[in-house]
């Protein structure tokens, strides 16, 4: 239910501070300014930005020359201005400021319908048909506007909530219970005021002239330069309110859909709990049990009373002429070795004579073992060696050797086959969840030499974590 607009170009360097290696440096000091410029400090001296980093929630010793360094990255991007060392947000700055306010606002938040803002919208609009003063025709355009913005974005960002809650394939019976009783009923309020509304709010918008309103508004603002382009933004925005009102019915089909959904969620949750067995339920249990062995033998009790998989007692039989196959040639394509099925009950089977005593495999059992924590080991030293403190490049890592170096190269290829983030991060981590890493935007090219050969490509910016 958004209008579609083409975004004019944004300054390169204008969100540039949040993706390099000092980004929470960058993004504090330019707080500090930020808070300063909402009381109406228009200039700060170096200490006084070192006084105020821990107000902006700065909690590092910092020396004054990390600082220094960090204010003219700053204003070499064109965030800040220095004039007798005294430094100043410019245009971009304050736009840099209020756009990672707004973004961290979207992450945090959650939607809403919320019609009483439906109710401030009939009543904006009624004043402004009614009033005389055009002082306070201007104040009730500005709140008629921050209205539909709030009623738009609300409307966006709930919707929004609303199919990842559809999507959560975790949610149990009784916190959708609760979903039923709370968000249908929700929606089907929204809808039905909604629907008492919509007329009426276009018929007042049709009656009046956008024009003549601009003008009383633009006369009550007191404006001292650039009213051209004021009038123009009043312009798109009762544009934006018009359209919106105009296509209001998409939105309560969306959210009829959504009842839809929301029930036929709940049906097929339901539908689950009824059901005997559940072959999901039972493996969640089965890992719920494995979790609370305290040995590696009770783990290997559990796991054979599960599945039955008991160490195997026909290890010893071979074919009739085994010269007749070579050793090489891997089992699925020799032929079958028949065994008795009362080889597992008696140990012995249906042949004349006395069977063999059954073979020790004790022996092998402990082989394995062993095999197996030498290879944890290795994965273990591969990993320590692997996880980082904090960012770094893929260039210096140049210790490493070729099977650690192959195990980086696969996590920083499941992270490029990931979404990046908002602030262009993309994450991944490995198959038994032990890491994880954190990659972004390359700067630069980077060469590196193992045993078995040399690497080039590009050099990114990786974080590496044990979970």
């Amino acid at each position: 239910m958004t209008q579609v607009t083409t975004f004019p170009p944004v300054p390169a360097d204008l969100f540039r501070f949040t993706t390099t290696d000092h980004a929470e440096l960058h993004t504090a000091v330019l707080r500090v300014f930020g808070l300063a410029n909402e009381r109406l400090e228009t200039a700060l001296t170096v200490d006084d930005v070192q006084q105020r980093l821990k107000e902006a929630g700065w909690r590092e010793q910092l020396t004054d020359g990390e600082l220094t360094t960090s204010l003219t990255a700053l204003r070499q991007w064109g965030l800040l201005d220095a004039a007798q060392q005294r430094y100043h947000l410019t245009r971009l700055g304050e736009a840099a400021y209020a756009g990672v306010r707004r973004a961290l606002e979207a992450l945090s938040g959650s939607g809403s319908l919320q019609t009483a803002v439906l109710d401030a919208i009939v009543d904006r609009l009624d004043e402004l048909q009614n009033v005389r003063d055009d002082r306070r025709v201007f104040t009730a355009l500005m709140e008629l506007e921050g209205h539909l913005d709030a009623l738009r974005s609300n409307t966006t960002r709930f919707n929004a909530d609303l199919q990842r809650l559809l999507k959560d394939e975790e949610t149990d019976l009784a916190t959708f219970q609760e979903v039923k009783r709370t968000t249908i009923t929700y929606l089907r309020d929204f809808i039905g005021d909604l629907d008492a509304r919509k007329q009426q709010i276009r018929d007042k918008i049709d009656a009046i002239d956008p024009v003549t309103l601009h003008e009383r508004a633009r006369n009550g603002a007191d404006l001292y330069q650039d009213d051209e382009l004021w009038l123009r933004q009043r312009a798109t925005q009762w544009k934006s309110l018009k359209t919106w009102f105009a296509t209001v019915d998409e939105l309560q089909d969306v959210a009829r859909k959504a009842i839809v959904q929301l029930l036929r969620v709940l049906d097929r949750i339901s539908e689950q709990r009824r059901r005997p067995t559940n072959t999901a339920s039972d493996f969640r249990a089965l890992a719920r049990w494995f979790a609370r062995t305290e040995t590696e033998d009770e783990a290997h009790e559990l796991f054979n009373a599960a599945f039955g998989l008991w160490p195997a007692r026909h290890a010893h039989l071979a074919h009739a002429d085994g010269e007749l196959l070579p050793s090489g040639e891997p089992w699925r394509n020799t032929p079958a070795v028949p065994v008795s099925p009362q080889l597992r009950a008696l140990g012995g089977q249906e042949v004349g004579g006395g069977a063999g005593k059954v073979r020790n495999v004790d022996e092998v059992r402990r082989n394995r073992r062993e095999q197996a924590e030498k290879e944890r080991r290795e994965l273990e030293h591969a990993w320590a060696q692997i996880q980082t403190d904090g960012a770094v490049r893929i260039s210096t890592l140049t210790n490493l050797d070729h099977d650690t170096f192959h195990r980086l190269i696969d996590l920083v290829g499941r992270a490029l086959g990931s979404d990046p983030d908002s602030t262009g991060t993309r994450t991944a981590g490995t198959t038994d969840g032990r890491m994880q890493i954190n990659l972004r935007n390359a700067r630069g090219w980077a060469t590196i030499t193992t045993q078995k050969g040399t690497l080039s490509g590009p050099d990114y910016v990786i974080d590496v974590q044990s979970r």
